[in-house]
């Protein structure tokens, strides 16, 4: 075994001289061949030339791929900077939709606090809610330090959103009128009928919520009507937007009618409110001192 590993090794050294013998003889055949001729020439125009033909195509084939690597380079390091300004505008792209959003977010809070002028008002922001896709219950940024008080009325979009159930120094949670638990004195806005709106989160798929105990009278409510918190409401101050009428229907009984009401404010995205600091029980007492 170790003698035929020995014979290769020097089969192939004899191999490697015999290449190079060759080699050399070209080189020096193809200085030559310009200078003489005969048979000579004839030899060298029959391998010396195919030979640098085919050298001069293998050396131009590896000099167009390393001027197309230098190329792909080129194109690879123009691309990761494209990719960075892509990544830079899309950015600020995104941020620049933010601050749209945000302004409209706060110029239909300006528009809201110029609808209900008469009452005082603070801006919060909403920090945390309960599960769910719908904003029942929720905790704002502001609190007993900032003058936020227990039963005070709290809005968004065009209207009302619901009430201070629990306050902290820095923080306060809402019970909004779509929760369950929520039932709300209010009336038709052109026909002072009065009715309870009840919060029902199994009709917020649909935008709904429910209205209820309204007199079956001659006074008509049609769809597109406002309804809004009643005078004899105990905790919601008077003339607040709930919604609009859906949907309204006589009841079994007769005597009263029901339906459904489409709400001003989108319980599925909040973000910033308005707190009337002024409840209800404020007002009806400043009233009765005078």
């Amino acid at each position: 075994m170790k003698k035929k590993k020995n014979q290769t090794s020097v089969m192939n050294r004899y191999l490697l001289i015999g290449l190079s013998v060759f080699c050399i003889f070209m080189m020096l055949l193809s200085s030559f061949s310009d200078k003489v001729g005969g048979p000579f020439k004839v030899v060298a125009n029959v391998t010396v030339i195919p030979l640098q033909q085919g050298i001069n195509q293998i050396g131009g084939w590896m000099g167009d791929m390393k001027d197309n690597f230098q190329t792909l380079k080129q194109v690879r390091s123009e691309n990761t900077k494209l990719q960075k300004q892509v990544d830079s505008l899309i950015t600020e792209n995104n941020n620049l939709q933010q601050e749209r959003y945000e302004l409209q977010r706060l110029q239909e809070l300006y528009q809201l606090d110029k609808n209900y002028a008469d009452y005082k008002k603070t801006a919060a922001h909403v920090i945390g809610k309960d599960s769910g896709n719908w904003f029942s219950t929720f905790t704002i940024d502001k609190g007993s330090k900032d003058g936020i008080a227990a039963d005070m009325n709290v809005m968004a979009g065009s209207g009302l959103v619901g009430i201070v159930t629990e306050v902290g120094p820095t923080w306060a949670k809402v019970r909004s009128i779509i929760d369950d638990s929520s039932n709300v004195s209010a009336m038709v806005l052109s026909t002072s009928d009065r009715c309870i709106v009840s919060g029902d989160l199994s009709l917020m798929s649909d935008n709904q919520i429910r209205f209820g105990q309204m007199e079956n009278n001659d006074n008509t409510v049609s769809v597109g009507d406002q309804i809004v918190t009643s005078y004899i409401s105990d905790k919601y101050l008077q003339g607040i937007l709930i919604g609009y009428v859906s949907e309204v229907t006589v009841d079994s009984n007769n005597l009263t009618r029901s339906g459904y009401i489409t709400p001003a404010v989108d319980f599925k995205n909040l973000q910033e409110v308005l707190v009337i600091t002024t409840t209800k029980a404020d007002l009806v007492g400043s009233n009765q001192s005078e």
